[in-house]
Parts: structure tokens; C-alpha cells; sequence
């Protein structure tokens, strides 16, 4: 793509190079934009072409890069050729670039960018992506919401990119903590409470009762014993936990659809109660599995004892551990789907788990263990509400709804809108998302609630209103003007940035295929926002003569476009009024 630009431009380099197109075209990039009017579109780096990278030997890259440009010559794409610090730069003959740059936003639609030569022989996938899996019986903790929208966008971006993708939320449903749970609710536990709000009332029976286990021992041995009976099978014991795991499953869809996510499959650790005896049969059968003197059964991934390379597997009750169900579960999902590609997206407090439970695998003779992947990230801060210490995601999603009502009522451009409430969620969501993927996944961040609701600057509510007011022009002249236009009549700087920068949306795309980051697209929206708010205020369509008042809507409209299909693929609903 880049609209067949790059392809062109790697056809004529592959002449005078004698190198074969394909290992050209990822060496040419498209130019960022840059305060200067006239400014290449695409470069080439000579330093990539370069294969003896040793700088001794190496002959002076800006000397190559000229004797390069010397060679190629100017032709119906190419209207300049010049060097830069160790670039051949190509500059699109502006009309053509204007019509096909437009034309292709218009045609691809929800695949401009997608369909780029970058992405060319790609092969398509199956990829499983494992994400939020909230602890059953506790209400959905904030601390969820990262690996929630952070699956999400990797899910969406994979499916963009034409792989088939399974969601599989992959809850916290079994574990010593449904020992508590179980002796808790047959302590302080009240039926009609747990009908009327369950996953409040659990986690208020939750905290009690590991006060009580603390103090006394004999409500610690009845929790030990209620997970033995759970693991045993034991019918009583069971259904109490199966309708805690329903209760909580339903809780947890309601608060899914507010966040625009789904899954392809809820499953949990309690599925792979029983195949997690079978792997530490297998283990056993290798000659893995070692006792130690207090009677568990542990795993020695360094081969010589060191202490921070042993992964505990089974308690000395025989009941098995967190890291045991997820190699049943890997195991059980590669017999299943089949995966080219298993993503495990949690935060970074795991990355030893994961390592382990990958070496694991590896030992046990699956060589597809190298197919999974942790996708780790940091800690949110000072995402607090209102009612004081309360970090539970549905009153964070509250609290932005009812401060982005407030926002909107106070300010006088407001429309009158059908779903104020719906809107308001979506504009608070935009918020919240682009304030959590502006940065490095891995990085911790603080939270700011005044920061989330700006409208101007770098926020996710600059690129709500983005969208809205350019769905609000094409409502106001659309109808008269979306017909053909006229490239001549777009060749301001306003205009020609703005292309040069829908030029570039592939690469931002295949950038954040290959690190799995969605700051490269945060970035890049937010940049397409400022210039449209730039081009809105100069390049007028009222008053303006018919031909460029139709050619600046094209341009408006190619903006809108590619503006909602990055906001959709970073989990973000675009609303058309705010």
C-alpha cells in the first residue's frame, strides 16, 4: 500500500540495485510530517541496504546515498528525487498523490491500510489471546481493565490483519480461595444478599472470613477442608461453587458489553482440575516431578537445585497449583485450536510464572511451547472515585459517565443528543484508553482524573470530538458535494500534511503488529487530529467555490474514516455527536 507508492518506487531502485522488489519496500518508509512545507514523502535508508555493517570497512553512507540518486531518475510517480543524512528521498507528484491517497481511503474503507504491501505473504494464523480473567466471586478489580482493553486491542489487531482469532477469558474459579469462600458463606453468608448483589456480598464474606482464618485456626482447617471436597468432587461443595461462578459470570458480561469486549470462551482454572493430575503424571513419567520433606511436589528448571528455578506443582495434600492448571490448560487449548500463536496478556508481577510455565512445557517434550507469549504490562495509580478507596471497575466506569455528562451539559456546543448517557460512556471510554495506551505497556503510570477529560490536547475526548465535528460536516454538505473533486484544488499545506500523514497509516499498523504496542496508533490519531483541527479552521467548506468546497469535504471525509477505523481497532466506539 502507502497506495502502491512504495512498490513503485521499490520496482525502480530493484533496476539499478538488481535486488528483488520484496527485500526493498520494507527499507522504504514514509516520511513523518514535519513543520516544513515542502518535505519528501517517502525515504529510503542506504544504511539498510548496507549488509557489511562494519563501520571501518563501510564506504561513507552519504557518498552511497548520492551515487544512488544519480542513478534513478524522475518518471510519472516520482516528481523529485534528493539525499538526506544517509537517504534517497522521493518526493509523489502532488496531484497524484492527492487522487489516489483519497481514492484508496474511500475504496478500503475498514481495510485502508491493511491491504498495504507490508502486509503482503503475510500468512494468516490462529491465534489464541487470553485476557482479563477476573477472579471469580470478587467483583471485576480496576487492576483487570489493562489486561481487558489491552487483549482486546491485540484480538482486534490480529483479526484486522485477517488472522483467526479465539478470545478465551480465563477465569480465577478455583484454588484454596473457594476453600474461604465456601467456609465463609457457610458462616456469614445470606442468600437473599447474594441474589441481590452477589459479587458484593461475596467479596464482604471474602474479607470477613480471612479475618476469622487469621485468628483462628480452626476456620483456616475448614477452608482446607472445603477445597479438599471441591477437588474431590464433592457434589454439596460444587454447587455452592458453581453458583458462585455463575452469578459472577453474569455480573462480569454486563460490565464486558459497557467496555465493547467480548470473548469466544469463558473457561477457568477449574476446568483443568482433573487434567492437572494427568500432567503430574506426565511429569512423574519424565522423571521431573521431585517431593521434597514437606510433602509437595516440585519442578527443578535449573538442573542443579538453585532455589529461584523451582516451580511448586502439587501440594502436599495432593491438590494441585496455578501453575499446573495452565500447563494443563496450554496443553488442552494446542489439542483444541491448534495455534500458531497463544498470547497470555497479564500483568508484569507474572513474567516469572509465565517463564516457568513455558520451560515446563519445553522439558515435557512440546516443542510448541515457543508459540506462547507474554505480553506483560505495568501498574495503573491513583485510579480512585469519589467514594474514597474504591477501585471496583464498574464504579471507575460510573464515575467517568457521570463527569462526562457534567462536561458535556456545561459546554454551550453541545448538541441535543437521542442517548446522552450512551454517548457519554463511549466519549469516557475513549478517555480512559488512550490515557492507558499513550505511553509503553510495560510502564506503570498515575492515573489523572483531570488529565482523562481534557478536550484539547492529547486526549481521548480531543479525538471524540475530532470525529464528531467532521461527521458534522459531512451531514451539513455531504449530500451536494460527495461526488467527484477536483485534485487541483488541494494542494495547500494544510492539505498536503494531512495526505502525506494518511500515507503513512500502514506503517503504524504493521509497527504495532510486530510489538504488539498500541502508543504507535494512539500517537499517530492523536497527530491526524491536530492537523484536521488545523485544516477545519483554514480550509473552509461554506462560502467556498463548489469544486474545493467538494474537494476539501473528500479530504475531511478520508480523515473521519481512518480517524474511526485506528479508534476501533484500539477498542473505541466513534460517536457521530457530543
Amino acid at each position: 500500500m502507502a497506495c502502491g507508492f512504495r512498490r513503485s518506487i521499490a520496482s525502480q531502485l530493484s533496476r539499478v540495485l538488481d535486488l528483488p522488489p520484496e527485500n526493498l519496500i520494507k527499507s522504504i518508509s514514509a516520511v513523518p510530517i514535519s513543520r516544513k512545507e515542502e518535505v519528501a514523502d517517502f525515504q529510503l535508508s542506504v544504511d539498510s541496504l548496507l549488509e557489511n555493517n562494519n563501520d571501518h570497512s563501510r564506504p561513507d553512507i552519504q557518498i552511497q546515498a548520492m551515487r544512488l540518486a544519480e542513478k534513478l531518475k524522475c518518471d510519472t510517480v516520482v516528481s523529485e528525487i534528493s539525499t538526506g543524512q544517509g537517504t534517497v528521498n522521493f518526493k509523489i507528484n502532488r496531484e497524484l498523490l492527492t487522487k489516489t491517497v483519497l481514492q484508496q481511503v474511500i475504496e478500503d474503507g475498514s481495510k485502508y491500510g491493511l491491504k498495504s504491501e507490508l502486509f503482503s505473504g503475510l500468512p494468516q494464523k490462529r491465534i489464541v489471546v487470553e485476557f482479563s480473567s477476573p477472579n471469580v466471586a470478587k467483583k471485576f478489580h480496576v487492576g483487570h481493565l489493562r489486561s481487558t482493553i489491552i487483549g482486546n486491542f491485540i484480538a482486534n489487531l490480529k483479526e484486522a490483519l485477517g488472522h483467526q482469532v479465539t478470545r478465551i477469558n480465563y477465569l480465577g474459579d478455583w484454588g484454596m480461595q473457594f476453600g474461604l469462600l465456601g467456609t465463609g458463606f457457610q458462616l456469614f453468608g445470606y442468600e437473599e444478599k447474594l441474589q441481590s448483589s452477589p459479587l458484593q456480598h461475596l467479596f464482604e464474606v471474602y474479607v470477613q472470613v480471612n479475618k476469622e482464618a487469621a485468628d483462628d485456626k480452626n476456620v483456616a482447617q475448614s477452608a482446607h477442608e472445603f477445597f479438599q471436597r471441591l477437588e474431590l468432587g464433592d457434589m454439596q461443595a460444587l454447587a455452592l461453587w458453581r453458583k458462585f461462578r455463575d452469578l459472577s459470570i453474569d455480573e462480569y458480561m454486563r460490565i464486558y458489553k459497557r467496555l465493547g469486549v467480548h470473548f469466544d470462551e469463558y473457561s477457568g482454572e477449574s476446568f483443568y482440575r482433573e487434567k492437572s493430575q494427568e500432567v503430574l503424571k506426565l511429569l512423574d513419567s519424565k522423571g521431573l516431578l521431585q517431593k521434597t520433606l514437606k510433602g509437595t511436589a516440585v519442578v527443578d528448571l535449573s538442573g542443579n537445585g538453585d532455589p529461584s528455578s523451582i516451580c511448586t506443582v502439587m501440594r502436599s495434600d495432593g491438590t494441585s497449583l496455578y501453575a499446573t492448571r495452565d500447563l494443563a490448560a496450554a496443553i488442552d487449548r494446542m489439542e483444541k485450536y491448534n495455534f500458531d500463536k497463544m498470547i497470555y496478556v497479564t500483568d508484569k508481577g507474572q513474567k516469572k510464572h509465565f517463564q516457568q510455565v513455558f520451560q515446563m512445557l519445553q522439558i515435557m517434550g512440546y516443542d510448541w511451547a515457543e508459540r506462547c507469549q507474554h505480553v506483560p504490562f505495568g501498574v495503573v495509580q491513583g485510579m480512585k472515585t469519589r467514594r474514597g478507596d474504591v477501585t471496583f471497575l464498574e464504579d471507575v466506569l460510573n464515575e467517568i459517565r457521570l463527569r462526562m455528562l457534567q462536561n458535556m451539559a456545561s459546554i454551550k456546543t453541545t448538541k441535543e443528543l437521542e442517548n446522552p448517557q450512551e454517548t457519554a460512556e463511549q466519549v469516557g471510554l475513549a478517555a480512559l484508553i488512550i490515557q492507558d495506551f499513550r505511553g509503553f505497556l510495560l510502564s506503570d503510570y498515575q492515573f489523572s482524573w483531570d488529565r482523562v477529560f481534557q478536550s484539547r490536547g492529547d486526549t481521548g475526548v480531543f479525538l471524540q470530538y475530532t470525529h464528531a465535528r467532521l461527521h458534522s460536516l459531512e451531514e451539513t454538505f455531504g449530500c451536494g458535494y460527495l461526488n467527484d473533486f477536483n485534485t487541483a484544488c488541494l494542494q495547500e499545506p494544510q492539505s498536503v500534511s494531512i495526505l502525506q500523514h494518511l500515507l503513512r497509516f500502514d506503517e503504524v499498523l504493521y509497527r504495532s503488529s510486530q510489538d504488539l504496542q498500541p502508543r504507535h496508533i494512539v500517537s499517530y490519531l492523536l497527530t491526524l487530529s491536530h492537523l484536521a483541527a488545523v485544516a477545519h479552521r483554514t480550509l473552509h467548506i461554506r462560502n467556498s467555490p463548489p469544486e474545493v468546497a467538494g474537494a476539501r469535504l473528500h479530504l475531511f471525509r478520508a480523515v473521519r474514516s481512518v480517524l474511526a477505523n485506528g479508534m476501533k481497532l484500539l477498542g473505541i466506539t466513534p460517536v457521530c455527536r457530543m
